[in-house]
């Protein structure tokens, strides 16, 4: 039989869908399945593009430019422009999805065997977007007991070598919710500058911040145009993760145009999905305020009755839609498996992701899990009674007499 490549075999499974076959077991079964194992929104995507997609009127269903199509990238322009990014159509790149926009910048700036700096925990997929450009992740570990604080400048010099060409952060984190200060964002800068380093930054959550806090991003920071790249994707904006188009964002043409040969040979992003994208740049303010006020309440159910729970602790996140908790159990992998293959309350039981996939660090994560809080408010009370009965039950459950503590010194 042929053998499988070397690549193929070292390609990390998303620990995010991995433990999908048990949870389609259990709605064989007939059991209910909470997913908070996934950010796939409930919300609604907006009308406008619902509309734009009702009312598409072609002859001919035809390739777009590879960099995407002029009209939607000058829109998305004024889009980051009210945000203050003084960017225009020719520094946007569309893509397949924010993934694709990472893809194709891991390859445009790294050769094999370069390093990327990341903050860990971090979105899982990048092990696997590092993995296919053949580049390396160096992480630099942030603790729950900080709220996945971004760790200092020092710790991150540590690590950078001759190899060293970029750091990536997410901001706001998934997945922790984590948002970075204006503050954290010059020190980043400094080190950039420093050591002429690119700075990657996934901005996918970007609407979702809480409680008045404000988002920043190194594109509000002069004198770092060269350096920064910028990913998005309409996915968690609009409620749209279906609709697969992204973009890649700088300022350094040289980037730009080795970008966009590799987009050329992917030929072009979809031509409906532009179009609803384009509608999308037109969406009111006031469908943010509903979103966010939204999101903010599940926030706060959750992140309450996970610290209501013995031996539970999560910090409070300010944006994104997301939480990292810590709980009482041996491992968050075979717990989270348990839940869904022997566990049910009332023929209901819940989905979550375990955080040690989010982690390169070995060992990292392994009492953590990672939630999504993504579901009605109805829906996440039952889920979290779900999870405070497994956790009563689950064989593997371990007492951490210092979890109160925690919970006390940041004021939960």
């Amino acid at each position: 039989m042929p053998k499988i490549s070397k690549k193929g075999n070292g390609m990390p499974a998303s620990p995010i869908r991995k433990l999908t076959p048990y949870a389609e077991q259990a709605k064989h079964e007939g059991k209910k399945v909470y997913h908070l194992n996934i950010g796939q929104p409930d919300i609604d995507t907006p009308q406008v593009m619902m509309d734009a997609i009702r009312s598409v009127d072609f002859d001919v269903w035809a390739y777009t430019q590879s960099e995407g199509t002029e009209s939607y990238r000058t829109k998305l322009a004024e889009y980051y422009n009210r945000a203050g990014y003084n960017v225009d159509a020719g520094d946007i790149l569309v893509t397949s999805g924010a993934s694709e926009a990472i893809v194709i910048a891991m390859q445009s700036c790294l050769d094999p065997g370069d390093e990327v700096i990341i903050p860990e925990p971090f979105y899982a997929n990048y092990s696997a977007f590092a993995w296919m450009s053949s580049a390396v992740i160096k992480p630099v570990l942030s603790f729950i007991e900080t709220g996945f604080a971004l760790p200092p400048v020092s710790e991150f010099e540590k690590l950078i070598t001759a190899k060293t060409k970029a750091i990536f952060i997410c901001n706001p984190n998934n997945p922790s919710g984590y948002l970075y200060s204006y503050e954290e964002l010059v020190e980043l800068k400094k080190l950039c500058l420093k050591y002429d380093l690119y700075l990657f930054a996934d901005e996918a959550y970007r609407e979702f911040c809480y409680d008045g806090n404000k988002f920043y991003s190194p594109m509000h920071l002069e004198g770092l145009d060269d350096h920064v790249i910028v990913f998005d994707s309409i996915s968690k904006r609009y409620s749209a993760c279906g609709a697969r188009i992204g973009c890649f964002v700088t300022k350094n043409k040289r980037v730009l145009s080795t970008a966009l040969k590799f987009a050329q040979a992917r030929l072009s992003p979809g031509m409906v999905d532009q179009i609803a994208a384009e509608a999308g740049t037109d969406t009111p303010e006031s469908y943010f305020e509903v979103v966010n006020k939204e999101y903010t309440e599940r926030r706060d159910l959750l992140v309450q009755a996970l610290n209501k729970m013995e031996g539970v602790f999560c910090p409070n996140p300010k944006g994104a839609f997301y939480v990292v908790a810590r709980l009482p159990v041996d491992d968050t992998e075979k717990f989270c498996q348990w839940v869904l293959e022997k566990f049910s309350y009332d023929n209901e039981t819940v989905m979550m992701a375990p955080a040690a996939g989010f982690y390169c660090t070995e060992g990292a994560g392994r009492d953590e899990v990672r939630l999504a809080y993504v579901l009605n408010k109805e829906d996440l009370a039952k889920a979290m009674i779900c999870l405070e009965k497994a956790l009563i039950e689950y064989p593997g459950r371990v007492v951490k007499g210092e979890t109160e503590t925690l919970k006390e010194e940041v004021r939960i």
